[in-house]
């Protein structure tokens, strides 16, 4: 991973994509708009994803994507992948599609599916391709966690890479400090569902040795407190 993928966007960058999150009217909410900034600014999360797609040119699928805010990472790092994101949160995906036709991003969509119900339809979207799933494991069931991942793993067509970005259970310091504040991002409303269980880094190396996939592991937390992860799993080609 280059030294540049482990650094947030720079401040303007950060500005500029925010700016599609900006309410139409100047007394309009603008928690979007400061919460698109603070996260592309402070958290390394996007240019990490960016490198690690970099270079394929596989359809991606995001599962758990928000906002959104990883198309528009893609497109000003230059990455034009036909992306389409799926959330269980529908207020956040009716603001990801207006979003994106604001920034007028090209071959992005965006739908509501619940990666946690069971018969979700996830392994039954279609697609081929990349898969994203980014600070998402940890808020779903471990046999949910189970099936998300096959399914994922299921999608890859040769050269597509399976780019997850999480916490990882290893007991640590940073670990405790991630899931604190995890639980309150649950209390106060800005995610749907507390955290369930972190995934264990032995497991997911042995689900993807098992798949046939080439795996590495760095960490992605940049200076932030957290045990933020980013696991990279490729199909050959």
């Amino acid at each position: 991973m280059s030294v540049a993928a482990t650094r947030p966007l720079g401040a303007d960058a950060a500005r500029a994509i925010a700016g599609a999150f900006a309410p139409a009217h100047p007394l309009g909410n603008r928690w979007d708009y400061y919460y698109s900034r603070s996260k592309l600014g402070s958290d390394p999360l996007y240019p990490g994803v960016c490198d690690a797609l970099r270079g394929s040119d596989a359809p991606l699928l995001d599962l758990g994507c928000g906002l959104g805010l990883l198309a528009h990472a893609l497109r000003a790092d230059g990455i034009a992948l036909c992306y389409r994101g799926v959330d269980n949160d529908a207020g956040k995906v009716a603001r990801a599609r207006r979003a994106a036709e604001r920034a007028g991003l090209a071959d992005a969509s965006f739908e509501c599916v619940d990666l946690a119900a069971p018969g979700s339809g996830v392994d039954r979207l279609g697609h081929r391709g990349s898969v994203a799933i980014l600070d998402v494991l940890q808020f779903i069931p471990p046999d949910a966690q189970q099936r998300t991942l096959e399914a994922a793993i299921a999608m890859l067509v040769p050269g597509a890479r399976l780019v997850v970005r999480t916490g990882l259970d290893d007991g640590g310091r940073r670990a405790r400090v991630t899931r604190a504040v995890d639980v309150l991002s649950r209390a106060l409303g800005w995610m749907n569902a507390g955290p369930s269980r972190y995934p264990d880094a032995a497991a997911l190396r042995a689900m993807f040795d098992r798949a046939g996939l080439v795996s590495t592991f760095e960490p992605l937390y940049g200076n932030t407190p957290f045990n933020n992860w980013r696991v990279v799993a490729e199909k050959p080609a």
